[in-house]
């Protein structure tokens, strides 16, 4: 992938080399920001994998919780908005969810900072970033779930969760001495 980010001599031969060294069934060569190459990818894959039953019901989109996927679309938000700031180390839960009597839900979610400094570039002059993520996040839950969301962030300090277990089996990884 990302064929358009590097110049065509290098990649070539870097392909060449990688094909000699190991029996690849076949290499393509994508961009995908720009289409380039994937109908080659889709038709190959086509004829190599082959038909199966359905592993979920037809109407299920993902095979994650909705309460992660909503958390993950609030991380990526503010991971966007923070740049190089901070995305490595903050988290997000999703600490309620519910289904409220008029079709809508109401999401509760916590970010978890590292130190205290890190709540405030999250919260941004006069709570602007959260804002800003809140907005972002919710519009995209929103079209995702395709109903009305009410999202709520809190931003809370929790020095070392990253050593934390916990996060990492509610995410389906193993933890072995901080690292997975």
């Amino acid at each position: 992938n990302k064929i358009d980010k590097v110049k065509s001599e290098g990649l070539l031969a870097l392909t060449r080399d990688m094909n000699e060294a190991f029996p690849f069934a076949e290499t393509f060569m994508i961009s995908a920001e720009r289409g380039h190459g994937c109908d080659a990818l889709r038709a190959w894959l086509v004829e190599q994998v082959p038909e199966g039953p359905w592993l979920y019901p037809e109407d299920q989109i993902a095979d994650l919780p909705m309460r992660m996927i909503a958390a993950e679309m609030t991380r990526e938000k503010l991971t966007l908005r923070l740049h190089q700031e901070l995305p490595y180390e903050l988290t997000v839960e999703t600490e309620n969810w519910e289904e409220r009597p008029d079709g809508s839900a109401r999401i509760d979610q916590l970010i978890y900072v590292a130190r205290d400094g890190h709540k405030g570039i999250v919260l941004g002059k006069g709570g602007e970033t959260i804002k800003a993520v809140s907005q972002a996040a919710r519009a995209e839950i929103m079209e995702f779930v395709g109903r009305p969301v009410h999202l709520f962030l809190q931003v809370k300090v929790r020095p070392n969760w990253l050593e934390e277990k916990e996060r990492y089996s509610e995410m389906g990884l193993d933890f072995k001495d901080g690292n997975t």
